[in-house]
C-alpha cells in the first residue's frame, strides 16, 4: 500500500470503524467498542439514531445548499428554537466550534466598533483554555503547543491564570472589549469553573462595558445535565459559542447573542457560504427534538450523577493508576497517576473509548443516550484497564 496521500497532522488509534449503533462501534474487523468519547464530545445522541437518520434522508431527498444569499427555512426554525430556550435573540449558524469562536470575537469587536470605541478589540482569555485551531483561536486559547510554527501569535488576546480575578483586573484596560471562557475546561482537563467566578466576570463586564463570552461548543447541548453547562451558575452570557453535540455527528456551530450584542452584525460584516445548510439544519432540529423532551435532561443528570459515583469507586479501588474523578454530568474527567495516554491506550486494548485531555486526565463523555448498564460496563472496562496496569507496573518494577 502506498503511503497515505492525507496530512500527517493526526496520531489516528490504527481502529478503523465499519458502523456505530447507540453507544456502540463496530470496527472494521467485527470488534465492538463502548464509545465513552463520542467524537469528542459530538455524538451527543450515539450513532445511526433513527431521528436523525430519519432527518438526514428526507432533507437529502429535497435539498442540499442554496446558500445564505436564500432564506434557509431550517435555520429559521432552529435559531427561532435556540433562542426560545436560550439568553439569546439573534443566532449565526457555522460549520464548526471554531468558526463559531470567531464569529464571537467579530460579533464583541464590532459592537464595541459601533459603541465608538475602535480601539477595543481586546479579548480576554483563561490559560488552559482551548477555542478552536484557527489563527485567532489558537491565539485565543494560548496554549504555545498550538501557536509554534505558525508565525507572531495573532493580536488582540490577552491570557490571564484561570480562577486569578486579580489578574484578570490588572489586564483590563481601554483596550479591551470582551472576556470569553468555558464554562468547564475540556481540553484542559475537565476543570469546572467555580459559578461564582462567573458571576464576577458579569459584573466586571457590566461595569466595564464589556461583553462576556461562553465558550460552550464541548459543554453545551445537555453534556451536564442542563441545556448549556453556564445555566447551573445563572450567569447569562451576551455571547456563546456552540457545536459539537447540536449536530449530533453532522457538522453545526453556531454563534448566539443578545440583541444588543449582535446589532452591529448587520448584511456585509460576516458571512459562510456553507454554514446554516438545509442538511444541518435539519439535523440540527432533529437533535433538538430529542434533548428538549421531557425529561431527557433529568435523565443525564441522573445518569451523570450515577457514572461519576461509580468513577470515584474505581480512583479508590487504584490509587497507583488514579487519583481524582471530576466534571459533572456526563462530561467527566479521570485524573490519573500514570500517564494519560498509558490509559487511554489500555482502555481501548478492553473495548472502551476515552478521550485524553490535559492535566493528565482521561475525559469520559459518552452518548447522551447511555444506559445504566452500558455505565457499568464502561466502569468494568476502565476497571480491567486500570488492573492491567498495574500488573504491568509490577512486573515492570520486579525487572528492575
Amino acid at each position: 500500500m502506498s503511503a497515505s496521500a492525507l496530512f500527517g497532522t493526526y496520531a489516528r488509534s490504527g481502529l478503523e470503524f465499519d458502523h456505530g449503533e447507540g453507544v456502540w462501534l463496530v470496527a472494521s474487523d467485527g470488534r465492538r467498542f463502548l464509545d465513552c468519547g463520542s467524537g469528542i464530545a459530538v455524538n451527543a445522541l450515539g450513532h445511526s439514531h433513527p431521528h436523525l437518520v430519519e432527518a438526514l434522508k428526507t432533507q437529502a431527498e429535497k435539498l442540499w445548499h442554496v446558500s445564505n444569499l436564500h432564506p434557509v427555512a431550517g435555520q429559521e426554525r432552529l435559531g427561532r428554537r435556540l433562542a426560545d430556550v436560550t439568553f439569546a435573540d439573534r443566532v449565526f449558524f457555522t460549520n464548526s466550534g471554531a468558526e463559531a469562536m470567531e464569529a464571537a470575537i467579530k460579533t464583541a469587536r464590532r459592537y464595541q466598533y459601533d459603541q465608538g470605541h475602535p480601539g477595543r478589540f481586546h479579548v480576554v482569555t483563561f490559560e488552559g483554555a482551548f477555542h478552536g485551531r484557527t489563527l485567532a483561536t489558537i491565539a485565543a486559547g494560548g496554549q504555545a503547543k498550538y501557536l509554534e510554527g505558525f508565525g507572531p501569535k495573532a493580536p488582540g488576546f490577552d491570557q490571564v491564570p484561570a480562577g486569578d480575578l486579580e489578574a484578570l483586573k490588572q489586564v483590563i484596560g481601554p483596550q479591551t472589549a470582551a472576556i470569553a471562557i468555558e464554562p468547564i475546561q475540556g481540553e484542559g482537563g475537565v476543570r469546572e469553573v467555580p459559578a461564582e467566578f462567573l458571576r464576577q466576570l458579569r459584573k466586571i463586564c457590566d461595569d466595564e462595558g464589556l461583553l462576556l463570552i461562553f465558550d460552550e461548543i464541548q459543554t453545551g447541548v445537555g453534556r451536564t445535565g442542563k441545556l448549556f453547562a453556564h445555566e447551573w451558575s445563572g450567569v447569562n452570557p451576551d455571547i456563546m459559542a456552540i457545536a459539537k453535540g447540536i449536530g449530533g455527528g453532522f457538522p453545526v456551530g453556531a454563534c448566539l447573542a443578545t440583541a444588543e450584542a449582535s446589532a452591529g452584525m448587520v448584511p456585509g460584516t460576516h458571512g459562510t457560504t456553507f454554514g446554516g445548510n438545509p442538511l444541518a439544519m435539519a439535523v440540527g432540529n432533529a437533535v433538538l427534538d430529542v434533548i428538549l423532551a421531557d425529561d431527557f435532561l433529568d435523565a443525564v443528570k441522573s445518569k451523570g450523577l450515577s457514572f461519576k459515583q461509580k468513577l470515584a469507586g474505581l480512583v479508590d479501588n487504584h490509587p497507583k493508576v488514579l487519583s481524582d474523578v471530576r466534571g459533572t454530568g456526563l462530561m467527566l474527567g479521570l485524573k490519573c497517576v500514570v500517564p494519560v495516554a498509558e490509559l487511554v491506550a489500555m482502555a481501548r486494548e478492553h473495548g472502551l473509548l476515552a478521550v485524553p485531555a490535559g492535566d493528565n486526565v482521561v475525559r469520559i463523555m459518552p452518548p447522551l443516550t447511555i444506559s445504566e448498564e452500558e455505565i457499568s460496563e464502561a466502569v468494568a472496562r476502565l476497571e480491567a484497564a486500570a488492573q492491567s496496569l498495574e500488573q504491568k507496573m509490577t512486573l515492570e518494577g520486579a525487572a528492575e
